[in-house]
């Protein structure tokens, strides 16, 4: 694509879950024709490819990584060793963006306050190896249904009162639409993260829910969040990064692939460019 089109696309980026079952080199070959120049990528499907492997493809398909998910899941057996395979993931992968899902409560627990401190201590003990590495830690807050079982830090709020005792070049923050569209102090919040934005993704919300919550995200412009909106907070914050489409929709996934990608373009176009 050239032109105005290359131009309107420069900051879209198509994470490879809103395709769930596109094999890797066809969603890198798919995002060439497309003009997209930018991918965010995970660890299960990378790692099914070859990591070595992924990170040649995209190189040579000229792609940016813009982000690898995921790292975290701190009360996981192995937490340490599992989250710095991250990190060298991602350096190999050329990208600066680990995705940080922070884990839920330890088994048989209830103490929610502890166990946002152990995120805490978690992510300092990795700092170090993130910035050696040149790779930022971008702790993503989920909304507050996934805070038992899958993230205890569920407002961006909470993310930046973490991140805030770290270089903001070594632990960052994730502004993903459907987790913090719901909060009225997100757009505070955002103008609090400033430089600590490391990811922004996008994604709308529908209603009702399914049964499976995790898959209860549209592309952009089918549902109810202000996405524009929320893509004009983090701009005036100073971010001026890759903009992620992610959605996991099982209605999505049971499309072809280079039809979510089209229809992935044209919402981002329409609804939040």
């Amino acid at each position: 694509m050239r032109g105005d089109g290359a131009h309107a696309l420069r900051r879209f980026s198509f994470n490879q879950a809103t395709s769930q079952h596109w094999p890797l080199p066809e969603v890198v070959a798919g995002c060439v024709a497309g003009g997209v120049p930018g991918i965010g990528l995970w660890r299960e499907p990378v790692a099914a490819y070859g990591l070595a492997r992924a990170a040649k493809l995209v190189r040579d398909a000229g792609l940016e990584v813009t982000s690898l998910c995921r790292g975290g899941f701190f009360t996981a057996d192995g937490w340490r060793e599992e989250n710095l395979r991250a990190i060298e993931e991602a350096a190999t992968l050329g990208t600066s963006v680990l995705v940080l899902v922070s884990g839920g409560l330890p088994a048989g627990s209830r103490d929610v306050d502890g166990a946002r401190h152990r995120v805490a201590d978690a992510i300092a003990e990795l700092a170090p190896h993130a910035a050696a590495a040149g790779v930022t830690l971008a702790i993503e807050p989920l909304h507050p249904m996934f805070c038992a079982d899958r993230c205890v830090v569920s407002t961006l709020g909470q993310a930046l009162d973490i991140a805030e005792r770290f270089d903001p070049g070594v632990v960052g923050v994730v502004v993903d639409a459907y987790h913090v569209w719901w909060d009225d102090t997100v757009y505070a919040q955002i103008a609090r993260a400033g430089a600590r934005i490391a990811a922004f993704q996008v994604c709308d919300w529908v209603t009702p829910l399914p049964e499976g919550v995790l898959l209860g995200r549209a592309l952009p412009g089918d549902g109810c969040i202000e996405l524009r909106r929320l893509r004009e907070a983090v701009d005036a914050a100073g971010y001026s990064g890759p903009v992620e489409v992610e959605v996991f929709s099982a209605e999505v996934w049971d499309r072809p692939g280079r039809e979510v990608l089209a229809a992935s373009v044209a919402g981002y176009l329409r609804h939040v460019a």
